[in-house]
């Protein structure tokens, strides 16, 4: 892994994508122990969390139905505090068990807008599963229930995460460079 450079800002490798794959593995793991006798919902954030829900689908060893839901809440580097509805989920799943996958966690203004809007579908329980999660910016006080891996509160792209647009294809996870 090497220092890349996107829209003038430089990134230094963070996370490679062996251990990004190691904790996929066992968040999978963990989610199939409690719902192997249920069908779940996993219910994608778009368009971050492509590259980890489809590897996190392939560990995942239970029965499963996937949807998606597409928010927006950042420009550039920044969170822009407000969340804006992009696609609805397409499907039912009032009295179903659901589990959202998130790429990350960091203000948790997403989690709450999240909640609110399966909430209102009347799910049978709910439950969240993010790869990555910032600590230091978490301000809310919803449990993010699984955890792949903590970080701090720095901007991070790759592996579905972008600047701008660009650098969600990459394998690895690249931190801003100070």
């Amino acid at each position: 892994m090497n220092e890349i450079e996107i829209h003038g800002k430089k990134f230094i490798p963070y996370i490679a994508f062996e251990e990004i794959e190691q904790s996929i593995k066992e968040m999978a793991n963990k989610v199939y122990e409690e719902y192997k006798d249920e069908t779940p919902i996993f219910i994608g954030v778009l368009n971050g969390v492509v590259m980890f829900m489809s590897d996190f689908l392939k560990q995942y060893p239970g029965n499963c139905e996937i949807s998606f839901l597409k928010l927006k809440s950042y420009e550039g580097t920044e969170s822009t505090g407000k969340i804006q509805i992009q696609m609805d989920i397409p499907m039912n799943v009032e009295g179903r068990h659901v589990i959202i996958l998130e790429d990350i966690v960091d203000t948790g203004n997403t989690l709450v807008e999240l909640h609110r809007i399966l909430k209102e579908k009347n799910v049978k329980s709910l439950k969240v599963a993010t790869l990555l999660f910032k600590p230091e910016a978490y301000k809310k006080d919803l449990e993010v229930d699984l955890v792949g891996i903590s970080i701090p509160d720095k901007f991070v792209v790759g592996y579905g995460l972008d600047y701008d647009g660009y650098g969600r294809n990459l394998p690895d996870i690249y931190q801003i460079k100070s």
